[in-house]
């Protein structure tokens, strides 16, 4: 019951423990994400940087190692049938999958060659290939690189920033924000929420400030749950 609310709190849906395997031939979006015939798979149990995120080497030459894992990964899966077994749903609606190409372990082996990192929130299924790799200096271990978690938190922070500098500023007394979401639900964040303050109101797609809860929830927006 724990872990179940743990993943709701992160944004995942468990799937079922009887959820059914897939499989396809591969084709690589990024260090950690795949289509798998039809499927938009988020590999289990690893963090992969994100594309044009900057690694530094000991000389200091800077340069794109997301984009250089990416590479890495479709040069040997490229094409190949996959197999995958569910593990549940992200919120970005990928299915979160582990999967084996001609019967290796995908995620092992990229965090084993140093392409990858164990993501240790989610699983501790590679602790251990993540440490064998840190001591061997392989791959992306010989040089300077954020944590791709860090590196995203910190690209929608300055995102943020940057867009609250270009907001439109809330009549005074109204600032109760209307966002809409990625799927295009209506949710208003009050001050002190969670999410308040990384807000950013773009009146382009329709979002507002109101002044009043009672303003909001008649308009058809809904309080966000954090």
């Amino acid at each position: 019951m724990l872990r179940i609310c743990l993943l709701i709190v992160l944004g995942l849906v468990p799937l079922s423990a009887g959820a059914e395997g897939f499989g396809g031939l591969v084709r690589v979006i990024d260090g950690d994400t795949l289509d798998v015939g039809e499927v938009r798979v988020r590999l289990h149990g690893i963090d992969a940087p994100e594309l044009g995120q900057i690694c530094t080497n000991p000389d200091g030459a800077t340069w794109d190692c997301g984009t250089w894992v990416a590479e890495e990964v479709r040069a040997r899966i490229e094409n190949r049938e996959a197999r995958c077994q569910a593990v549940e749903r992200d919120r970005y609606d990928r299915t979160v999958a582990r999967c084996t190409v001609v019967g290796q372990d995908v995620g092992r082996m990229l965090v084993a060659d140093g392409l990858a990192l164990a993501y240790r929130k989610y699983s501790m299924a590679y602790d251990l290939d993540e440490k064998a790799a840190v001591i061997a200096g392989r791959g992306l271990h010989e040089v300077l690189m954020a944590r791709p978690e860090d590196h995203r938190r910190m690209v929608r922070e300055e995102r943020a920033a940057e867009a609250q500098a270009n907001a439109p500023a809330p009549q005074a007394g109204c600032v109760i924000k209307g966002n809409r979401s990625g799927s295009g639900n209506q949710i208003y964040h009050m001050p002190g929420q969670a999410d308040y303050d990384a807000t950013v109101i773009s009146e382009a797609k329709g979002e507002r400030w109101f002044c009043s809860e009672a303003e909001a929830r008649a308009a058809g927006w809904r309080r966000a749950k954090r």
